[in-house]
């Protein structure tokens, strides 16, 4: 069921299910809070309660803030679990989203006990002409990077395309008709162009402050960087020693929660025990 928090002047929309400690499920920029269909049941079943959040002007969450930043999202991130009065809180971020989770995390640790970047724009991007001569990451940049500028539907259905390399989920074709509907309403992919334009550095500057623990799961497919791996090395390498961790998912592309949630749920899972998180949470 859908509930509502008014927050800043808007309207963000989320759902909550299961029982135990929290973990926040935050999106990526044009997609939606059913992005990780998969992945709620997986980590219920495991004894988590899940919030999973429509990150502001996506899904049902309301237009017109005044911003759309890492450090806005992270806001909205921090209000929702303040709303819950159920943290400290796991939270998950995809891609723009991922910067959003680490900037929470450095605003308030007493609020997040953990962080959890999948496939993440967290560190300043650098043009990479060698690397543009790899096919999948030429394709997928340049894609990118035109839907943002053009604030174009049908680009970003072709970004989505390379994004999804290999396998696929059952009901992908109904997923992507359901984006594309929603993403044609009035707005919508304005959100995207302004999100699109909001440089990582916010929250690349903030790695380095980073106090919880990180696990940054990465697609090995992913065409946003010629080296998904380095991109991900590098994330943690500007955390402090010991405090981040990397999986890479084998054929994944940008979205591996999607793709293959088994792989991305028992990496999470592996993390959070290893971490002894539920019961410092539960504490």
């Amino acid at each position: 069921m859908t509930e509502f928090l008014k927050h800043e002047g808007g309207q963000l929309a989320y759902d909550v299910t299961g029982e135990g400690p929290l973990v926040v499920l935050a999106h990526g920029m044009g997609d939606g809070r059913q992005a990780y269909r998969f992945l709620v049941p997986k980590l219920v079943a495991a004894g988590y309660q899940v919030a999973n959040l429509d990150i502001r002007g996506h899904g049902e969450s309301s237009t017109g803030w005044d911003s759309y930043t890492r450090v806005d999202v992270a806001g909205d991130i921090l209000a929702l679990i303040r709303h819950l009065g159920a943290g400290p809180a796991v939270v998950v971020g995809h891609s723009f989203s991922g910067g959003a989770a680490t900037i929470a995390a450095t605003r308030d640790s007493g609020l997040v006990s953990a962080v959890v970047e999948i496939d993440p724009f967290t560190r300043a991007q650098k043009l990479d002409l060698k690397g543009l001569r790899i096919a999948r990451h030429r394709k997928g940049m340049t894609r990118l990077l035109g839907a943002a500028i053009l604030r174009s539907v049908g680009l970003w259905k072709s970004y989505l395309d390379v994004a999804f390399p290999g396998t696929r989920p059952a009901d992908h074709a109904e997923y992507i008709a359901a984006l594309e509907a929603d993403l044609r309403r009035p707005g919508r992919m304005a959100v995207v162009g302004k999100m699109g334009a909001s440089a990582p550095t916010d929250a690349g500057s903030v790695l380095p402050d980073l106090q919880v623990p990180a696990l940054v799961v990465m697609g090995t497919l992913d065409p946003d960087w010629a080296s998904p791996e380095a991109e991900a090395q590098g994330i943690v390498a500007a955390m402090p020693q010991g405090r981040g961790t990397v999986t890479m998912i084998e054929g994944a592309g940008h979205y591996p929660h999607a793709q293959f949630p088994e792989e991305v749920a028992t990496a999470m899972l592996s993390f959070l025990e290893q971490s002894f998180l539920k019961e410092n949470v539960r504490g």
